[in-house]
């Protein structure tokens, strides 16, 4: 169903996939969109070693999450900073590309935890953390990437 990889030198293990997943705090999540044109924004993600699923979060309302609604089918672009070679010009880039499909999350106590840990790619301020969950998750959407597919390309 899904492609394997042409350059397969370059292909990057499972685990080193999952590496960049956890560590790189955003990507491009595709979606299929209005008219049935691709929709990719950049999003915040959280990486859940528990079940291997990817997390989000959202306003309640806008494109994304009628396109989600229609389609449960996304792909997920993550790339890290990259590093040179001494004496190359050339920036080598890990990306990964995870397929699969949506799972909204509706129970609430699960919303809160996976915004806490979602937060802590970017602050340790528990006391910032909880505020904005108490003023914002009550209206926050928030759903999973369940993969299907995985590729890594170095």
């Amino acid at each position: 169903m899904f492609r394997e990889m042409l350059r397969r030198k370059q292909q990057l293990p499972e685990e080193e996939c999952i590496e960049v997943l956890k560590q790189e705090p955003r990507g491009v999540l595709s979606v299929l969109g209005d008219d049935d044109y691709p929709y990719g924004m950049p999003l915040n993600h959280f990486y859940c070693e528990d079940d291997g699923k990817l997390y989000f979060h959202s306003g309640l309302k806008g494109h994304k999450i009628d396109a989600i609604r229609r389609n449960d089918k996304a792909s997920f672009c993550v790339y890290d900073q990259g590093y040179r070679r001494e004496g190359e010009w050339a920036l080598n880039i890990r990306s990964v590309i995870v397929f699969g499909r949506i799972e909204i999350i509706t129970e609430t106590e699960k919303i809160y935890e996976i915004s806490r840990r979602l937060s802590h790619k970017f602050t340790r301020d528990e006391g910032y953390i909880e505020e904005e969950i108490r003023k914002s998750g009550p209206r926050t959407f928030m759903f999973a990437l369940v993969p299907e597919h995985m590729t890594g390309k170095l």
